[in-house]
This record gives structure tokens, C-alpha cells and sequence, in this order.
């Protein structure tokens, strides 16, 4: 059992996600930056679909009542720990992590994960629909699971930081022809500013505004996690985990899902470019 003490600005149970059931309404909600979760999973000798800890910002504490195996990945953050490795905590020690030093959101696993009750097979948080656990606040306790395999890695290097603004490759469309020809051009010459409006749902940009050929709202029409919306502000949106099923405002491109965690990550005032070359 894991005791919140402090819960950091933002803090959520997260597996893999709800897939297969936007045609019922439910998003697939899910850790943000999934392969940074998986990551944590194998260091502690998980299997990738576990449900572990999503901290936004860092600076939580936890109380573990009984003693367990844990990892960190994601957004480097300082802790008495460290990152990339498995560590061992013993029954009631507190771990303090601070915020991070680059990025947004870091992931804790630990060995067994988080065996919160499922809901429609996830434990996930999904912040737009309400379904699964509430958000972590003082005072939650977080039941561990039985462990299911054992730890084969002890060691993931941490990605060095970036030079310049984060690039998102993009694929045009599927609604490029609501726009002017040279919208896309638009798009990709950037560089766009991450608003303190982000959250879960999306990573709302601020900057040139693709200009639109057509006037008024789509019929709505299915979403996945990654399409670049643009509401009638001009200002894109980019959806992450927990987007609406749906949506009617036109979509000029989709990020590529390999930059999908790179979205994830992107903190407010970043600067973030587009490209539609694959190599960039």
C-alpha cells in the first residue's frame, strides 16, 4: 500500500488506456507519454500495461506502508533515487521527488502496480470524461498488486535535452481542404508557444493561425489522439490521451504517433515546431 502525502500540482493512476470504445463514447484516455510508462513498467519487471503513477510538475510525496521495488521515467526530475534504474524502498519510507528539470510529466511504477479497481478494463484517470479513480490528492491510498515477472533491466539511459523548440512531425489532413492552400505552410513555419491552458485533453498553441477557406462547423466527427484542431481563434490544438471521441472543428493534420510522447512532454511557454518531412 502507498499512502499519497502530497500529490504535486497534478497526479494520476495511468495504464495503457480504454482502446476500442470510442464508438460507445469512451476515449482511450491512458498515460500521456505511454512509452515513458512502459519504460517504468520493465525497469521494475512489470508488463508494460500496468497501471503506475502520472505526475505533472513532480514535487509529490509518498509514504510506502509495505516495501517495494520502483523506477522513474519520463520527465527528469530530482529525487533521493534518481532516474532510468530500479530502486528499492523499504516499509515506511517516504519518497520526495522535486519537479522537473525539462518536461512535464514523470511516471512511477511499482514492482506489482497500482491495483486501484478497473473500470471498463483500465485504471486509467480520464480527466475530460471522469471515468476511473479520481485524481491523487493527501491522504489517497493506492493498493499495490502480486508482482508477475521479475526484473531483467537495471539500467535506462535518460535522453539528453533538446536544442531549439520541440518538432512534431505531422500528417496532412483529414480536413487540410477547410483551409487556404498555403495554410499548411502556415502551420509548419512556426514556431508556436504552449499555452498554460494545456492539460491531458490537449496542448493548446498559440501563434500564426492557419487561415480557413471555409466558414462555420463540421458536422462531429471522430477524433484520435495526436489530430490538430483548429477552432474558429485560428490557435491549433493538439489532442493527447484524453481528447473528446468527437469533435467538429476541422482538423488540418495529425501528429505522427512517434511524436505523440513529445507532445506529451511539452510544458507551458515551450516553443514547438511542425513538419511534414519525415526525416526533420
Amino acid at each position: 500500500m502507498i499512502e499519497v502525502v502530497t500529490p504535486g500540482p497534478y497526479a494520476t493512476v495511468q495504464d495503457l488506456g480504454r482502446p476500442g470504445l470510442a464508438h460507445l463514447g469512451v476515449p482511450r484516455s491512458g498515460a500521456a507519454d505511454a512509452p515513458s510508462l512502459r519504460l517504468a513498467n520493465r525497469l521494475v519487471g512489470n508488463p508494460e500495461r500496468l497501471a503506475g503513477i502520472e505526475l505533472t510538475f513532480g514535487r509529490a510525496r509518498l509514504r510506502f506502508l509495505d516495501a517495494a521495488w520502483v523506477a522513474l521515467a519520463g520527465a527528469p526530475l530530482a529525487s533521493e533515487a534518481g532516474m532510468g534504474a530500479p530502486f528499492w524502498v523499504p516499509a515506511g519510507g517516504e519518497l520526495r521527488l522535486g519537479a522537473p528539470v525539462r518536461g512535464l510529466r514523470t511516471y512511477l511504477a511499482v514492482r506489482g502496480g497500482i491495483a486501484v479497481e478497473p473500470v471498463l478494463g483500465s485504471r486509467s484517470t480520464d480527466s475530460l470524461s471522469g471515468l476511473g479513480p479520481e485524481p491523487l490528492r493527501a491522504g489517497t491510498l493506492l493498493p499495490v498488486g502480486r508482482p508477475e515477472g521479475v526484473i531483467s533491466v537495471d539500467l535506462a539511459p535518460l535522453p539528453g535535452p533538446a536544442d531549439g523548440p520541440a518538432v512534431l512531425g505531422i500528417l496532412p489532413g483529414p480536413r487540410d481542404d477547410w483551409f487556404v492552400p498555403e495554410a499548411l505552410e502556415t502551420l509548419c513555419a512556426g514556431p508556436y508557444t504552449v499555452s498554460q491552458d494545456s492539460n491531458r485533453v490537449g496542448v493548446r498553441l498559440t501563434g500564426p493561425g492557419p487561415a480557413r477557406a471555409k466558414e462555420g462547423e463540421l458536422p462531429s466527427e471522430g477524433m484520435v489522439a495526436g489530430a490538430i484542431q483548429v477552432p474558429p481563434d485560428g490557435q491549433p490544438i493538439v489532442f493527447l490521451a484524453d481528447h473528446p471521441p468527437t469533435g467538429g472543428y476541422p482538423v488540418i493534420g495529425v501528429v505522427r504517433t512517434a511524436d505523440i510522447p513529445v507532445a506529451a512532454q511539452l510544458r507551458p511557454g515551450d516553443e514547438v515546431r511542425f513538419t511534414t518531412r519525415r526525416g526533420r
